[in-house]
């Protein structure tokens, strides 16, 4: 066997996929391996289900990196301190560089009272679910009449757009921590929702909230016009669901009943000061209670503190002084063989596009650490020994193009642009993989 650089990739959404490629092509042996059974990631579990296009743009696209040479892909395989292989295991293997680009698998939450009540979830455990990823596809949520969404990006409005569209519910609440000039989402997502918009509620709480705004020099009529630029463009309603905003409020705690289940959350209302050429958000300490029976927090991910990397800040650890500098960016982890990208290295920041282009630099840093290193020989029966050894199935990619056939042929039979098996155990039995107990 001809010597080759030998690297694993952890994570086969965008950054892994892109990155793997990169390192590929450059002449590495690499093994991609992957948690779920499918590749995709965040582009396959993450983006919603109705954006037929750009998902079978993306499937396109990924279908395409696992053809490239020098290039395996292993699904159905968990890394790190508890998983089926760990980073030492890899070494021990002959890898000799790993690139972790597993996205933002932890959830982040604000560790306030009632959290673990019965229709307190996070947003990506809902995404999750309505995108059919197992096993939060299996999972019970309990959608109320009412439900209150926390946060202001376009992940607050995909929850709004599920709840509204989908779920059909009485009303959704967006508590906004800050003001109305400061909202992340954007208007192409707004479009999906503005057609429910109470707008006569929008602007009672402009109102309520303009005083504040202008005491931090911000146009309350300027942030309501930007609200409502996606109001041409307005997708038909498809309910009767009402949604509104509660602006400069923050979740202080959720309330249950005496079976566990959430019938209020607490909210403090919010001044705007200015502090260093920025606006930040700064209790009153006047609280109110809003009745509902669901809160869906969408304030960001951290990254798997169980992986067995030093996380901070809910983020692995970056080597603030790389010997690989990307874009005058560090990818390297404090462990030398060790590299992080994508959501990995930076949680929540952009989507596909963002994640491209991090695992492509991510790889490059690897490729600038390998060229110290002499080439070695990839040991890949020991691998497949290994692999065989975990009594699971372990998908390949031509398993993958079985299942994409598969679910293709089912969607043409039941008239739908788009199916997915909703259990691991029907997509290994589609790919007649035996299913271990």
């Amino acid at each position: 066997m001809s010597s080759q650089y030998f690297v694993a990739v952890i994570g086969a959404g965008p950054a892994g996929l892109f990155g793997a490629r990169e390192l590929a092509n450059k002449g590495a042996r690499v093994i991609l391996f992957n948690r779920d059974i499918k590749p995709g990631g965040l582009a396959e579990y993450g983006i919603y289900p109705t954006k037929h296009t750009m998902k079978s743009g993306l499937r396109k696209q990924f279908r395409q990196v696992l053809d490239v040479p020098n290039l395996d892909y292993y699904g159905n395989v968990t890394v790190g301190a508890q998983g089926d292989l760990t980073l030492d295991d890899l070494r021990a293997l002959g890898f000799q560089a790993i690139l972790v680009t597993a996205g933002a698998q932890g959830t982040k939450w604000l560790g306030l009272p009632g959290e673990d009540l019965e229709g307190v979830y996070h947003a990506k455990d809902v995404v999750y679910y309505y995108n059919h990823l197992p096993p939060f596809s299996q999972k019970p949520f309990h959608f109320g009449k009412r439900c209150a969404v926390i946060g202001a990006g376009n992940v607050m409005l995909d929850i709004a757009h599920f709840l509204i569209r989908e779920k059909k519910v009485e009303e959704v609440i967006a508590i906004v921590r800050r003001g109305p000039a400061e909202v992340k989402f954007e208007k192409k997502e707004m479009e999906y929702v503005i057609d429910n918009l109470d707008i006569p509620a929008l602007d009672a709480e402009i109102q309520r909230v303009a005083p504040i705004m202008q005491a931090v020099h911000q146009d309350p009529q300027a942030a309501r016009l930007t609200i409502l630029e996606a109001l041409p463009k307005a997708l038909p309603k498809a309910s009767r669901t009402c949604f509104r905003f509660e602006f400069l409020a923050s979740p202080v705690q959720m309330i249950g009943d005496e079976h566990g289940k959430l019938k209020q959350v607490e909210i403090e209302d919010n001044i705007l000061v200015e502090a260093n050429g920025d606006t930040k958000a700064r209790g009153t300490g006047n609280k109110r209670r809003l009745d509902v029976e669901t809160v869906i927090f969408a304030i960001g991910d951290k990254v798997d503190d169980s992986f067995g990397l030093p996380v901070e800040w809910n983020e692995f650890v970056k080597d603030p002084n790389p010997h690989f500098p990307i874009e005058g960016m560090s990818y390297e982890s404090p462990i030398e063989d060790v590299f992080v990208g994508g959501w990995s290295r930076q949680a929540s920041t952009g989507l596909v596009g963002y994640a491209r282009k991090d695992g492509t630099n991510a790889s490059k840093a690897v490729w600038g650490y390998l060229q110290t290193k002499q080439p070695g020989e990839p040991d890949l029966k020991a691998l497949a020994e290994k692999l065989k050894n975990l009594d699971k199935p372990v998908v390949t990619e031509d398993d993958i193009r079985k299942l994409e056939a598969m679910e293709l042929a089912e969607a043409q039979k039941r008239g739908m642009e788009d199916f997915k098996f909703d259990t691991n155990e029907e997509m290994l039995q589609t790919m007649g993989l035996t299913v271990t107990a």
